[in-house]
């Protein structure tokens, strides 16, 4: 029998037992179960004295309904009835098209001899099944199950009932017009695929365990947490880390570029501000990532009209004002020229991880990352390293681009290392062309394992931290 076939009856045997199981809940249906029956909506008869302020969204209805459309859909099957005809205990009914299964317990027996206990584990709803009825060789948990699988959190149907929920009048469009939403799962990264020190993967740990366990800092009085400012030049990684960060903490991610909320009506910057931090407030728990935070210096600094300060006023409260503890917000800034902040910056963040250029130690695992599914002979990453001094993980990414699309002018999906070793010297030319206007900032001296001169003025933020690396994505700025 088919995979097409074992696809389509767990369709259905996970569409029954989730149907007449009331213990169940959206998590407990795979991903690409859920993404078909989500419609949205909230319960409005929850206790509000066991949680306050709190909404239960319950966007899948019972009983859910299989048919050939709705299987197709969530198993990826082109013809879900044709895989599954032959069997003994299924049937369709041609005037509604549903599918369904005539013989569970049959179904059921035909399914265990198929499938083993991984299987299962992708599929909470199953795997509490079989586990209850000891129907499976093998261990399988449900609590595993439940684990393996993101929550619906993470979900692009969950973050767009949410903004439908609370974004549904003009003002409030022009608040989404501010920002980025991305669902976690929309998010191509995760903190495996970077290139981390061990510094940076400590306070990674630390904010992500912070995140886990904040309602228990919140029982012990510990609120001042949860502010990241990360540092340094364009192309190391800032924003693949925040991004992966929310993929990895099932968090929606937020993004907003201070340059791009400065409104032709001046006046109108310092509510733009408060906009962008009230977006992340409702779409709370998420990351709240702020590039270009340099911009306040910037303004702070310069004879600027005054609403533009008026604006820089408003974000430093924001800030303060904007808990991870309180109200679910990671916050995160992003700066490419941390000699522009002030000490009004600064202290607003309680941690400041550095991100320089990589080292030659780290440009040699970046390689091997970006490379892991190319073909490339007698590949020698170390020599590649040793020839791209000064590069970044972003800039790294784009001399790989450059030697695979020369290859592909030949005809060739096998490269050498002549053609690493020339796209590099391409790339390089092709950049010193473009720095040769280049403004003040001595950014070359921002190496993986160098100081940041001019940060921590307040004496509270010198870190030893290193730096981790976009070098399988080039998102950052």
């Amino acid at each position: 029998m088919s995979d097409a076939a074992l696809d389509v009856v767990e369709f259905l045997l996970t569409t029954s037992v989730y149907s007449d199981d009331r213990t169940l809940d959206e998590n407990d249906l795979p991903p690409s179960f859920r993404r078909v029956f989500w419609t949205g909506g909230v319960d409005n008869e929850e206790d509000e004295e066991e949680e306050p302020n709190r909404r239960r969204h319950t966007g899948i209805s019972r009983p859910l309904s299989a048919t050939n459309s709705t299987a197709r859909e969530a198993t990826g099957v082109d013809r879900p009835w044709d895989a599954i005809s032959e069997l003994m205990f299924t049937e369709r009914d041609e005037f509604s098209g549903s599918i369904s299964l005539t013989q569970q317990e049959m179904a059921e027996s035909w399914f265990a001899e198929r499938v083993d206990a991984d299987r299962l584990h992708e599929n909470p709803t199953l795997a509490k099944h079989f586990a209850d009825h000891d129907a499976i060789d093998g261990d399988v948990s449900h609590e595993e199950a439940r684990e393996r699988n993101r929550p619906i959190q993470a979900d692009r149907v969950w973050i767009d009932s949410l903004l439908e929920e609370y974004f549904d009048t003009e003002e409030d469009e022009e608040m989404l017009d501010l920002v980025d939403v991305r669902a976690p799962e929309e998010v191509d990264i995760t903190l495996d695929d970077l290139v981390l020190t061990d510094g940076q993967e400590a306070e990674i740990d630390k904010i992500s365990k912070a995140i886990e366990h904040r309602d228990y800092l919140a029982e012990i009085g510990l609120r001042e947490i949860g502010k990241l400012l990360f540092v340094g030049p364009p192309g190391t990684g800032k924003t693949s880390t925040a991004q992966a960060l929310a993929r990895d903490m099932d968090l929606p991610f937020v993004e907003v570029k201070l340059s791009m909320i400065t409104s032709q009506y001046l006046g109108e910057t310092a509510k733009n501000v408060d906009k962008t931090f009230e977006v992340a407030k409702r779409l709370s728990p998420c990351i709240l990532f702020i590039d270009e935070f340099d911009f306040v210096a910037k303004t702070r600094r310069s004879d600027e009209h005054a609403a533009l300060k008026r604006a820089v006023n408003t974000l430093l409260k924001a800030v303060d004002n904007i808990s991870l503890i309180d109200d679910d917000v990671l916050l995160i800034g992003a700066t490419n020229h941390p000699d522009q902040l002030d000490d009004a910056a600064w202290r607003r963040f309680d941690e400041i991880i550095n991100f320089p250029k990589p080292d030659y130690g780290m440009r040699a695992d970046i390689l091997q990352v970006i490379t892991r599914t190319m073909d490339i002979e007698e590949f020698d990453p170390q020599l590649i390293a040793e020839a791209t001094e000064g590069l970044t993980g972003s800039d790294l990414r784009m001399v790989l681009r450059e030697a695979v699309l020369e290859a592909l002018t030949e005809d060739r999906r096998t490269l050498t290392q002549d053609d690493l070793l020339n796209a590099v010297e391409e790339f390089e030319e092709r950049d010193s062309l473009k720095n040769m206007d280049m403004i003040e900032g001595d950014h070359d001296a921002l190496v993986a394992g160098g100081d940041i001169e001019g940060t921590a003025s307040d004496g509270g933020h010198e870190h030893d931290h290193d730096h981790d690396h976009d070098h399988d994505h080039s998102h950052d700025h």
